[in-house]
């Protein structure tokens, strides 16, 4: 390269940021770069932090969305509510709520997912050692436990129970399925019984649905007891623990008809 206004074509390589042309000569302008303005490199994509940290982002918007939710359905039917209100509840523009569910009736599938986890905790902390027990303390102690979980997730099963028979078939049908499982382990544990070594597995799920279905009512009349007109909660309770009485009892001395 032919040297421009004494500047070798090195330098002009190098520090040479740029050439003007004033009349008939060529100014060379450079530009001297400091330590301190020196370019810093761009982070990889798909860096570990970055993305662990977008995860949590997103991890976080996706709670609010639930946690919006369970707000919004504390006193109303999920048919009712819209995407906007829950998108404005969780603080999100309401296109961007499609990056975390699918649908709205996604999202309701999601609740019902939680709000069982924590009703099949209960349910199962509540019949651990049944063999061992007896009709009575059996219902007690039931009943006591999942009272106790009832008191302290009241929005999750507050959605259970009124959205068992809602307006939104994939939440009936979500709902449906966990408690037919649930009382799938329980007709296990039932088949621990020595009175019931001989049930089949037929017997023993009905059996086991009456108890899930006995639990469920006392819990919906206990949330709800005002409007059902089920009196207190103490007479709820005791209503139900001498339900649950009965069918222990009357377990003992049915027999199968393959028998």
């Amino acid at each position: 390269m032919t040297p421009v206004c004494g500047v070798d074509s090195r330098q002009a390589d190098g520090d040479v940021d740029a050439l003007m042309r004033v009349g008939h000569r060529i100014v060379v302008v450079t530009r001297t770069r400091t330590a301190g303005s020196a370019r810093r490199p761009r982070p990889a994509r798909g860096d570990v932090t970055d993305s662990e940290s977008r995860a949590e982002r997103k991890g976080r918007t996706r709670q609010s969305l639930i946690d919006a939710t369970m707000d919004l359905v504390e006193e109303r039917s999920f048919a009712s509510i819209s995407l906007r209100e829950v998108a404005r509840g969780a603080g999100i523009v309401p296109t961007a709520f499609y990056r975390h569910f699918a649908s709205m009736e996604d999202l309701g599938v999601t609740l019902v997912e939680d709000s069982m986890r924590v009703l099949r905790g209960a349910l199962r902390e509540g019949r651990r050692d049944l063999a061992a027990r007896q009709a009575l303390p059996t219902a007690q102690n039931s009943l006591e436990i999942l009272l106790a979980h009832v008191d302290d997730n009241e929005p999750a099963f507050r959605f259970l129970v009124r959205e068992q028979h809602g307006g939104v078939s994939e939440i009936r049908r979500a709902i449906d399925t966990e408690l037919r499982l649930f009382s799938k382990e329980l007709a296990i544990d039932l088949s621990r019984m020595p009175d019931l070594a001989a049930w089949g597995p037929e017997d023993l799920e009905l059996a086991a649905e009456l108890i899930v279905t006995i639990m469920l009512t006392a819990v919906a009349d206990i949330l709800d007891g005002d409007h059902r007109g089920r009196g207190s909660r103490r007479e709820i309770v005791e209503r139900t623990e001498r339900q649950l009485v009965m069918v222990f009892l009357g377990m003992g001395k049915w027999r199968p008809l393959n028998s």
